[in-house]
């Protein structure tokens, strides 16, 4: 006699090879996601403000830390029509805390298969040569002195949205 399990389903899969499926799935949202990445509540309200002044038909989603920032991209796309949608942009704050940090949360994004060929711009304080190096160096897109005053972020939310968003030919499996 032999001692069989019943099962409800097909045996399960590595958790890498369903969250791998999930983002294939949702990889074309309704409308190209910008996930922004900044601890002030203050500035991500005033980047989703500057978003929708700037007449960009995107969805913005917005998480304070790096933490946060890869616990979002662990739950997009999880479903069809999916509530947490693969961003087709990822902006972030230099100065972003958490764990991982800014610096390092590029670096993780980058080096997953995931979410490697997702476009980063990183917002800064400083315009040294050698921050904006360290920037590129992790693998970010592109960097990008922090605008301070509404009407410049608005008119950065248009450049940068319209370049990553309708210009630049992205990679088909990232296509927005």
């Amino acid at each position: 006699m032999t001692n069989a399990v019943a099962t409800d389903g097909p045996p399960p899969r590595d958790q890498g090879a369903r969250l791998s499926d999930r983002f294939q799935r949702s990889r074309i949202p309704a409308l190209p996601t910008v996930l922004f990445a900044d601890a002030s509540e203050d500035y991500r309200s005033m980047a989703r403000d500057a978003l929708l002044e700037g007449r960009n038909v995107t969805d913005m989603r917005t998480v304070s830390d790096g933490g946060a920032l890869l616990a979002y991209l662990q739950r997009a796309g999880a479903t069809e029509g999916a509530v947490t949608p693969v961003p087709s942009l990822i902006v972030i704050d230099a100065d972003l805390p958490g764990t991982p940090a800014g610096k390092e949360a590029v670096a993780a994004l980058k080096s997953d298969p995931r979410t490697k060929r997702i476009p980063i711009v990183v917002l800064g304080a400083s315009d040294e040569p050698a921050q904006t190096s360290a920037w590129y160096d992790v693998g970010a897109n592109t960097y990008i002195v922090k605008p301070v005053t509404f009407l410049a972020l608005v008119r950065l939310m248009k450049v940068f949205t319209a370049y990553w968003l309708e210009t630049a030919e992205l990679p088909p499996d990232q296509a927005a």
